[in-house]
């Protein structure tokens, strides 16, 4: 269009030099002498003068407003998606800035998308990696100092274990800001994968990145994010940094290196910085692997030290008169099956046996008087078998070889839709292992008499599981149970048959049922 009118445009200095240099002779040879002949002619070059300087002020005027357009254009193209134009006051102008504002803001969003964690708000790991390659690159071309540094949160798996996977999501947005308002302008923060940070440090050597990262630390150490609008946690991070002068620095080996470092400051302790460093005689090996056969046996010594602990403290609690936790094999027999059907690992499997087993070792801390009142709680007494989880997740954390139970013993009486104690999780929120004890527990309870109601036998039981999936329990699991013990529980219903009918009275008489004690 606007070639269109530049061509037209033209029109006026033609019709000019018509009118100068041959109107005389053109008017000779058409025979017109007369005036008026010669005013039609004049006239009628005069309007081509008009229209063409007209096409030509209009070509000029749109080239000018479309050039504005298509810079704005250009420089989106080129990575500037937060452009914003301002809007005219020209209907057909505003209809193109608005069409180019709204394609700058798509494409904002989705390069934000590519190459932004949507949980933490930095990098992601997409974006880190070729970032550390061309980083290498400059360091080797330049000769110039490179460090790259990984950050672990410590314990991360027992914060989603004992508050839910919403404050673990805000241990991790909390950290990462922390990581990304602490570093300089040039530097890079970034999530490379679950509770791990990457921060690429250009120009900068191992030894001043081993400060940042110290300042970091302290940082982290000293927050306390809030997961609840009252409880308050603090968290630690443990540091691997590598990296060196120009021309050493591979691409290939600075990732693993600082992956190294980190991995021997979690051993070392945690909550620490480790610079790696080649071995050599005088230094000490900054990761050592273990052997396939040293693995074994350490895992042979570590299941026979858990499996001392836990008699240990069923030996503790079994004499207890008026103790109502003790263990029950049945019971876990049937978590450790349904754990079993969902393919869990071996370890995991195990931790959910233990927790099922110890699950209310935490009543051995209420009143004797609480446990056998033959009439309902007050608040004061129920406020008291509320704390009885919190206190068994404390009694197996002191007993250092049953800590990974711990959290499903904390939240065994949390409820699927919430309301649940202690801390009132619901759903996905709540861990699987505490989820599948929730289940096995409230069979385990409806297949024995308990004071105010007798057994209700398998298929009663069986019912009110389902009755109250997707509110108390997890629907799923629920279903699983069904499928894998549809038609009853070995050692269920003979256990309870065996019991003499004078013996099962007098359990009626002297227990309170769970559901009155939680």
């Amino acid at each position: 269009m606007v070639l269109l009118l530049r061509i037209m445009g033209l029109l006026a200095p033609a019709a000019i030099a018509v009118r100068v240099a041959f109107v005389p002779a053109i008017q000779a040879a058409l025979g017109l002498p007369g005036e008026t002949e010669r005013l039609i002619l004049e006239n009628l070059l005069s309007g081509l003068v008009g229209a063409g300087l007209a096409a030509l002020l209009a070509s000029i005027w749109i080239a000018f407003r479309l050039r504005r357009l298509a810079v704005a254009a250009e420089r989106m193209a080129t990575g500037e998606y937060g452009l914003r134009l301002k809007e005219p006051r020209e209907r057909l102008e505003r209809q193109l800035v608005v069409a180019i504002n709204t394609l700058g803001a798509a494409l904002s969003d989705t390069h934000s998308a590519a190459t932004t964690d949507e949980l933490t708000g930095v990098a992601n790991r997409q974006v880190l990696l070729p970032e550390v390659f061309n980083e290498v690159e400059r360091a080797n071309r330049y000769g110039r100092p490179l460090s790259v540094a990984l950050v672990d949160i410590d314990h991360f798996k027992s914060v989603n274990d004992t508050y839910g996977h919403k404050a673990g999501d805000l241990v991790l947005r909390r950290v990462a800001t922390l990581l990304r308002q602490n570093i300089r302008a040039t530097d890079t923060a970034g999530r490379y994968g679950g509770e791990e940070f990457m921060l690429l440090l250009p120009e900068t050597d191992v030894e001043e990145a081993s400060r940042l990262a110290e300042k970091l630390r302290l940082l982290v150490m000293r927050e306390k994010v809030r997961i609840d609008g009252r409880q308050e946690i603090g968290v630690t991070i443990s540091i691997g940094v590598a990296g060196g002068p120009g021309k050493q620095v591979r691409f290939d080996t600075i990732v693993r290196d600082a992956d190294a470092a980190m991995c021997s400051a979690k051993n070392l302790g945690r909550n620490q910085t480790y610079i790696f460093a080649e071995p050599d005689e005088d230094s000490r090996v900054p990761r050592a692997p273990v052997s396939v056969e040293g693995r074994a046996r350490a895992v042979a010594i570590g299941r026979v030290a858990r499996e001392a602990a836990q008699r240990v403290i069923e030996g503790v609690v079994e004499p207890l008169p008026h103790y109502r936790g003790r263990p029950s094999k049945m019971l876990a027999e049937v978590a450790s099956r349904m754990a079993e059907q969902l393919a869990l690992p071996e370890a995991e499997i195990d931790r959910i046996r233990v927790a099922s087993l110890l699950h209310d070792v935490g009543k051995v801390a209420i009143p004797e008087e609480i446990l056998e009142k033959p009439a309902p709680l007050t608040t004061v007494e129920w406020q008291s078998v509320v704390q009885h989880p919190r206190i068994g997740q404390l009694i197996l954390e002191q007993a250092g070889a049953l800590r990974d139970a711990a959290p499903i013993i904390l939240h065994h009486h949390e409820r699927f839709g919430g309301h649940g104690y202690p801390y009132g999780l619901r759903g996905q929120d709540i861990p699987l292992g505490a989820r599948i004890v929730a289940v096995a527990d409230a069979y385990d309870a409806m297949m024995h008499d308990r004071p105010y109601k007798a057994a209700i036998g398998h298929a009663r039981a069986v019912a009110e599981l389902r009755r109250h999936a997707g509110t108390q329990f997890d629907p799923e699991l629920v279903k699983l149970f069904c499928d894998l013990f549809g038609a009853g529980v070995p050692g269920f219903d003979e256990a309870h048959a065996a019991q003499p009918a004078a013996t099962r009275a007098a359990r009626r008489r002297s227990r309170r049922t769970d559901a009155a004690i939680g």
